[in-house]
């Protein structure tokens, strides 16, 4: 069994050997750009860790594992224009780098580009595969659509939201590890209960990120605290917030939502206060862990060798426990 790091190295190195480059110039310079900005590489390296599990040779994955990372830095290329950010990875988004219209192509060439190298996995696995992975991109389109519908929505329940961001999270998780499972060769039953293992990890990973971007560490975290608070993103603290409040919590609430100042240090402040008297921070900590322990049961039904398995127990650990 190869550990994350020599998957991760594997990763980089086909990324750093591929040429993102052709004509007409304009367009794939921009793809080149995206796929140079780095990242975690997650979602690849547990497509050849599920692999694996199975077999010992990972490179039938490969390229399908470099698919889903295009498809994965395509969805962030597209975000970025929706939420018209200026940075990535701490380098101007393609949008404002080179203008929209550049950032719609060249996404759009993108997830073209991911299906071709998905298919570059062995012929029997090609239609399963393609399966699994085109029901995972919709899906990720109906996550984001949700999550902007909430932005104008007046109420989002919790299991809406939950709802939400297994879609647009955590089922490209769970797909990079069924992919990778096929293609290594496992039954029906322990590629499925890697695809549970995925989504519960995934819906703890955006919860873990949800409670990051209020009590994490700012010089740990990479960027401002209290992002969501100044948008009034409905995140699951906000959610339990405005369920758990009482009347005059839940009015405070509501006039903060209200107020977009120049300066949001006083908002971010008000809010965080809120979310500490009504508990939010230690129910979003619950509910964590119960995704957590609900992904190692199903890891654990993918396959019951403790030692095969060591490696992503130890990932999930860490997205657990993760500042930034």
């Amino acid at each position: 069994m190869k550990s994350r790091e020599e998957i991760i190295e594997i990763v980089q190195n086909e990324l750093t050997l591929t040429n993102w480059l052709s004509e007409p110039i304009d367009l794939y310079k921009p793809i080149a750009y995206t796929m140079s900005m780095g990242g975690k590489h997650i979602r690849s390296a547990i497509t050849l860790m599920a692999c694996n599990l199975y077999s010992d040779n990972i490179h039938l994955a490969l390229q399908p594992a470099i698919g889903i990372e295009v498809f994965h830095n395509f969805t962030l290329l597209h975000d970025d224009i929706m939420d018209k950010a200026e940075t990535r990875r701490g380098k101007p988004t393609v949008h404002v780098k080179w203008n929209d219209n550049t950032a719609i192509l060249s996404g759009d060439a993108m997830l073209i580009k991911a299906y071709q190298l998905l298919a570059k996995c062995p012929p029997e696995n090609l239609s399963e595969i393609l399966s699994v992975f085109s029901q995972t991109a919709i899906e990720v389109c109906e996550g984001q659509q949700y999550d902007m519908n909430f932005e104008h929505q007046d109420t989002v329940s919790e299991e809406e939201y939950i709802e939400m961001i297994r879609l647009k999270t955590a089922v490209l998780l769970a797909a990079s590890l069924k992919i990778g499972a096929i293609i290594g060769g496992a039954t029906p039953l322990q590629a499925n209960a890697l695809y549970d293992f995925g989504i519960h990890i995934g819906i703890a990973f955006q919860l873990q990120d949800d409670l990051l971007d209020v009590y994490g560490d700012p010089t740990i975290f990479g960027k401002k605290i209290g992002g969501d608070i100044i948008c009034n993103k409905k995140t699951f603290l906000l959610i339990r917030a405005l369920k758990n409040a009482n009347n005059t919590q839940r009015n405070k609430i509501q006039h903060w939502m209200t107020q977009h100042p120049d300066d949001p240090t006083e908002k971010i402040v008000q809010m965080t206060s809120i979310f500490n008297e009504t508990g939010v921070k230690q129910a979003c900590q619950q509910r964590m862990k119960e995704h957590y322990n609900k992904a190692l049961l199903a890891l654990n039904k993918a396959c019951e060798v403790e030692e095969k398995i060591v490696h992503l127990q130890k990932l999930a650990s860490e997205l657990m426990q993760r500042e930034k």
